[in-house]
């Protein structure tokens, strides 16, 4: 774990919450933010188009719907759990939405972890990050509106879900890299591979900032949600890496289905249920996702799920 710490990756995160504490008022321009994410989002898409292309659909099959099939359970495991830390029905259901979607981000410093250990994983990862964040977020919606008696909001929740930065872009960088296949996708090697940590570095900079600006937020949540943002994620990335172990991944591949399953989104998810569940509070799940969960993911978490991996291989041979 100290070696994670010293990622530069999740160094800048770091050091961008202590520039926040310490009361430091820099910031990225919101529209250099807006472009470092739709970058990180392409970017992923096109390196997992290009290996699917490489690997074939049918191999990737089993593990896209399993994450598939997580996408949708996780949220309907968690929406009881959070009923019965008390919260209303609006706010349970777009939290669990939020824990069944996935962090980009959390996933992109779990392969650079993984890269440095020298740990291998299947090479069409990338490609389950838009198979669990769909289910999820409808699953969410589903929730919310169950006994609601609202019937409206659909439709806009739906383009929001597909449209939306946080599945759009990724999908666009799936489909392109796909059909470029791993020979034409050379030329933007220079653009989209090669940069990528030192991208990712700048935006975890940022978020480190934007975190920090959530603290109060997080002494406001009290015990329960506190509790939730970090011991969720140790179950969900449990049952994320023995899903992935029966279905033959690896133990990287586990390892970066375990991270998904324990993610929480803070793009595509806030801006889905901002539109379906606009009675939620967006201090509730954008501070529990974002103020407890990732910086828990990126600093302890990925490394105990990996831990997990190879400890749930063990045990099953």
């Amino acid at each position: 774990m100290l070696q994670n710490l010293l990622e530069p990756a999740v160094l800048c995160f770091a050091l961008g919450v202590l520039a926040g504490i310490l009361g430091s008022n820099i910031r990225l321009p919101e529209a250099l933010y807006e472009t470092l994410s739709i970058y990180l989002l392409l970017a992923i898409g096109l390196k997992g188009g290009v290996d699917l292309a490489k690997t074939g659909i049918v191999e990737a099959g089993p593990a896209v719907i399993a994450a598939a099939l997580s996408g949708a359970a996780l949220p309907l495991l968690a929406y009881p759990v959070l009923r019965m830390g008390r919260l209303d029905k609006p706010n349970a259901a777009a939290l669990a939405a939020h824990y069944g979607s996935v962090s980009a981000v959390t996933f992109a410093v779990c392969l650079t972890f993984l890269d440095r250990e020298g740990v291998p994983y299947e090479s069409y990862v990338a490609v389950l990050l838009a198979f669990m964040e769909i289910p999820a977020l409808a699953v969410g919606i589903m929730l919310a509106r169950r006994g609601s008696g609202r019937k409206s909001g659909y439709a806009e929740a739906a383009r929001e879900i597909l449209l939306g930065k946080g599945v759009y872009f990724l999908i666009v960088g799936l489909i392109v890299g796909y059909v470029a296949g791993p020979v034409r996708a050379e030329s933007l090697e220079p653009v989209f591979f090669t940069p990528f940590k030192g991208v990712l570095a700048l935006f975890l900079l940022e978020m480190g900032l934007v975190a920090s600006r959530r603290l109060r937020d997080i002494v406001r949540l009290g015990p329960f949600l506190l509790a939730f943002g970090t011991m969720w994620p140790l179950f969900s990335g449990a049952l994320g890496a023995l899903l992935g172990l029966v279905l033959g991944l690896s133990v990287g591949g586990a390892a970066v289905l375990a991270t998904l399953a324990a993610s929480a989104s803070y793009i595509a998810a806030p801006a889905a249920m901002r539109l379906a569940v606009p009675e939620a509070n967006p201090s509730i799940y954008l501070t529990t996702a974002l103020g407890v969960t990732f910086p828990f993911n990126i600093i302890w978490g990925i490394p105990v799920y990996l831990w997990m991996a190879r400890t749930i291989q063990g045990l099953i041979g």
